[in-house]
């Protein structure tokens, strides 16, 4: 009796932590696409994951500038899957993946698209 209890009790635990995660980088990406939205490209470029804001910033050009040029659609969320310290979410208008840092879930890629066979195409990516 007290085994059953003690493995409700961990596997309510264990639940908790993956909604808790799978929260938080839904969060990351409402984060991005709302910067998006407001036209901050400060803001939307703090959300990505060092490498992907280096991404755009090739040519001499500047990532706050660089991702409000990009069609990036948002939208609900639609989807979360959480893998460890890797995430996919996606929303209505896009696909999005991340990685948790010290400091949060980072955008590593978006405005992704899926293709048959081979990897997503994403407009932003690491």
């Amino acid at each position: 009796m007290v085994v059953a209890a003690l493995l409700i009790a961990v596997t309510g635990l264990s639940g908790c932590a993956g909604s808790a995660r799978d929260a938080e980088a839904a969060d990351a990406a409402r984060a991005l696409h709302d910067a998006l939205a407001r036209r901050d490209g400060n803001a939307a470029c703090a959300l990505l994951a060092p490498r992907a804001a280096e991404g755009l910033e090739t040519g001499g050009a500047v990532c706050r500038e660089e991702i409000l040029r990009l069609d990036l659609a948002g939208g609900d969320v639609r989807e979360v899957r959480v893998w460890g310290r890797a995430a996919q979410v996606r929303t209505a208008g896009d696909t999005l993946f991340l990685t948790r840092f010290a400091s949060g879930w980072r955008v590593t890629a978006a405005g992704c698209e899926p293709r048959p066979a081979e990897p997503y195409d994403c407009e932003v990516e690491a």
